[in-house]
């Protein structure tokens, strides 16, 4: 079997990139991937100007490679829908199979749009999506083709090395690992955290990543004099690996995702996790794996957080339990072959 996946390109850290570039090494089948869009960071004008070039490439590739099939991987925006619908009519017009993943799941901005969707989309033979609640929003659009859960991935790799036998329940220093915006949540989680340190002052606290609101994150800090709140930017590799090891507990406060790697990393990583429940959390995350928050309330996180921290045994059946999840249903190389065999049923 052949595939042909459109993504980012993927020196980019996005959701999309980073995905892809993680199953990368996993597939068993021949898959060739074809990077469009933006290659600079901050160019969006170069996006409009390459577009051309990378309507003509994706051509020659279809004609070349002769896929089986072929996956393209919009959000729902407007710009990405148009941009990547135009690869779907493309690879349709010379007669091949599409299938479409859903990583951005935000249908606010294109309700308008929705009858182009739902016509588009049941030209397609097959959809990915990666929560239940998204699978149920298209078919109650008029979406009729097949629609298929998957999940964002572990990359197995991430895990050499380390061992569950670490962790032993303290709770010393909670993680965030996101961009650093006001969407995913930093200036709930350092509100959040604020209130913990008046109760445990040798807590400590540590972003990973960079965004549009850094300065705003720092400047609040500094002036709430929030103490032991480290600001690493964004890592990769294994500076990346080295925080999560030398955390303890992961806490998510994003607004809106679609099925957050991050969260499943941690995980991994045997980390109890505090989160508010979106996405296709909602579809697994139980009380096994740490506790789910229901408001966007600072004061709210402080209880779960808090009880973790003071009951050791509890933290640590946490941390076991989360790994082994993790390790049953969310390695690289598992989803990679889960989503081969279900493109062989539409095939």
């Amino acid at each position: 079997m052949k595939i042909l996946i459109n993504t980012p390109s993927l020196r980019f850290c996005g959701g999309v990139a980073n995905h892809f570039m993680g199953l990368r090494s996993f597939w068993t089948e021949r898959v060739k991937y074809n990077c469009v869009g933006k290659r600079i960071r901050n160019t969006p004008w170069l996006t409009y100007l390459i577009l051309p070039f990378d309507i003509l490439k994706f051509i020659i590739r279809l004609l070349l490679f002769r896929p089986d099939i072929v996956m393209v991987n919009p959000s729902m925006a407007p710009k990405a829908i148009k941009r990547d619908f135009t690869y779907l009519k493309i690879a349709r017009f010379f007669g091949f199979k599409v299938s479409i993943m859903f990583h951005g799941f935000h249908t606010e901005s294109v309700m308008d749009m929705k009858p182009y969707i739902v016509e588009q989309l049941n030209k397609t033979c097959l959809i990915f999506v990666l929560a239940k609640e998204f699978k149920t929003i298209l078919e109650e659009w008029g979406v009729t083709v097949p629609i298929e859960l998957t999940t964002t991935k572990v990359d197995d790799r991430m895990l050499d090395g380390f061992s569950i036998d670490q962790r032993q329940g303290k709770v010393e220093n909670i993680l965030f690992l996101a961009r650093v915006t006001k969407a995913k949540g930093i200036m709930l989680a350092l509100e959040v955290f604020k209130e913990l340190s008046h109760k445990y002052p040798s807590l400590k606290y540590t972003v990973v990543g960079d965004g549009a609101d850094l300065d705003e994150a720092k400047a609040y800090v500094k002036d709430k004099a929030i103490p032991n709140v480290t600001f690493t930017g964004a890592l990769s590799g294994k500076k990346l690996v080295a925080e999560f090891k030398r955390a303890d507990l992961y806490l998510f406060t994003s607004y809106h995702e679609g099925m957050p790697t991050s969260v499943l990393e941690a995980m991994a990583f045997g980390l109890p996790v505090v989160t508010h429940p979106v996405g296709g959390m909602v579809d697994f995350f139980d009380e096994n794996m740490g506790s789910t928050v229901n408001t966007f309330e600072a004061a709210d996180f402080v209880p779960p957080i808090a009880d973790l921290i003071k009951n050791q045994e509890k933290t640590k059946r946490i941390s076991v339990y989360n790994h082994q999840y993790a390790h049953d249903h969310f390695l690289a190389s598992m989803v990679a072959q889960r989503m081969e065999k279900i493109f062989y049923r539409y095939i």
